[in-house]
Order: structure tokens, then sequence, then C-alpha cells
């Protein structure tokens, strides 16, 4: 898989994952652009490097929504703290 393929899938699971988890990334970004951001690029990021893409795409499949990301989502914490707002 390519680059741009990987952080493409990358984005849309963290998108997923945050959307099943009830965060909202843009009203994140909305009230601190700069900060949100990053913080979504890093996630997009720690998502690339995980290795089980294909799992968290399949729970992401079976579940509209989860109350908390799995032990193995590398960005388990900080989506976490993004949904206590």
């Amino acid at each position: 898989m390519g680059l741009f393929s990987k952080l493409g899938q990358s984005t849309d699971l963290v998108e997923g994952m945050a959307e099943r988890l009830g965060v909202d990334l843009i009203d994140g970004i909305a009230k601190d652009p700069v900060g949100e951001a990053r913080k979504l690029r890093r996630a997009v990021q720690n998502c690339s490097h995980c290795t089980n893409q294909v799992g968290c795409s399949d729970l992401q499949a079976r579940n509209s929504e989860l109350a908390s990301a799995p032990q193995y989502c590398r960005n388990r914490d900080t989506l976490a703290h993004m949904s206590k707002r």
C-alpha cells in the first residue's frame, strides 16, 4: 500500500473511531484550530503505524457506537481525552 493510501485509510479509521466515541472533531478544530489539527495529524500518523487496521475496520463496521477505543488502539488515550470536553 502506498503512503497516501495508508494515510487516507488511517484518516478514515481515526474519523470513524472518533464518530463512534462521540468525539466531534470539527467542533474541536473550530475551538482550537492549530492545537486540534496537530492532535488529529498525530492521531492519523499513530494509526498509520498500527498493525491491526483490519481489526479496527471490522470493529467499526460492526458498531455504530463504542464506549471506548479498543485496548490495541494507539490513539485510545487521545480519543478518551478529546471525548471529555
